[in-house]
């Protein structure tokens, strides 16, 4: 590897402090280190060209943000988790520096993630220019504007009318957003690598929530038509306000996410049953232990 680049969380100070360690010791190792906060896009976008490797000091929401900032490049990613749970990030603060000698020596894995990519939808049916265009690593979501009022939302998969929802949400979630906010609504986990598309809608008015899991192939239309507004979010990160027949084209995304994975394939479930803490003694699966 010849150039590194380095993202951590601003708001804890933990982080910075790791991130500065980081770089002092991959400094004499490769060309060029370079250091940035995850809410600086435009510093990072500068640094970017050419970097082969992108460590992300934080939690799951910067390595979300870094998998949007890279997605033209073939930057993999790397996380060391800072935060509670991290099914993103691999790493564990403590081992991180420890880990380095083995990353820099090549003695790592690289994992490919699907990505979504959506577009924004006119109330006349036309999709918006560039700037309506996202990517999302977990989701796109079509949900409610108002607090305490269901969003209705008309589904269609390839052309063909699916159903209407009237619910707090919609989610459009690729494998990796099966263990974020989909996996709290109830639907199902994919294998971190799978291509399939998962539809869900979240707490629906009069309907059992049923998840469909569908092919990488399928076009996925959202389209909002109650009176109240709507809210598009990519990402948990990413929000725009939706209007009455507004709304969002999903499909699988021509570019992949690529994470430098040190373990097995197989260390992916070892990590969601600990980090789910199903292997709590005297616990039922999915039930957590209190803490101090």
């Amino acid at each position: 590897m010849k150039k590194v680049g380095i993202c951590f969380h601003p708001q804890w100070p933990a982080a910075q402090a790791l991130a500065q360690e980081v770089k002092g010791a991959l400094a004499p190792h490769v060309s060029e280190v370079w250091l940035t906060s995850a809410w600086d896009e435009g510093e990072a976008r500068l640094n970017l060209e050419g970097t082969d490797l992108l460590i992300c000091v934080g939690g799951d929401g910067t390595m979300l943000w870094a998998a949007r900032l890279v997605i033209l490049q073939h930057t993999l990613l790397l996380g060391i988790n800072m935060g509670r749970l991290g099914f993103l990030a691999e790493l564990r603060a403590e081992e991180a520096l420890a880990k380095l000698p083995q990353i820099l020596e090549g003695g790592f894995r690289i994992e490919e993630r699907t990505l979504l990519h959506g577009e924004l939808l006119e109330a006349t049916g036309a999709a918006a220019d560039e700037d309506g265009r996202y990517h999302a690593l977990n989701d796109i979501m079509v949900g409610r504007g108002v607090p305490g009022r269901a969003v209705h939302v008309e589904a269609s998969v390839d052309g063909k009318r699916l159903g209407h929802y009237r619910a707090d949400a919609v989610i459009v979630a690729t494998a990796t957003g099966s263990t974020g906010y989909l996996m709290s609504a109830g639907g199902p986990v994919l294998h971190p690598e799978a291509h399939e598309l998962v539809l869900m809608p979240v707490a629906p008015h009069l309907a059992i929530a049923r998840a469909l899991v569908l092919p990488s192939s399928v076009v996925i239309e959202l389209r909002v038509t109650s009176d109240e507004k709507g809210i598009l979010s990519v990402d948990g990160q990413v929000n725009k306000e939706l209007a009455k027949g507004e709304g969002v084209r999903v499909f699988h995304s021509s570019h992949l996410a690529r994470f430098l994975r040190l373990g097995s394939p197989l260390d992916h479930y070892a990590a969601l049953s600990e980090r789910l803490g199903w292997l709590n003694s005297g616990k039922a699966p999915g039930t957590f232990l209190r803490s101090g």
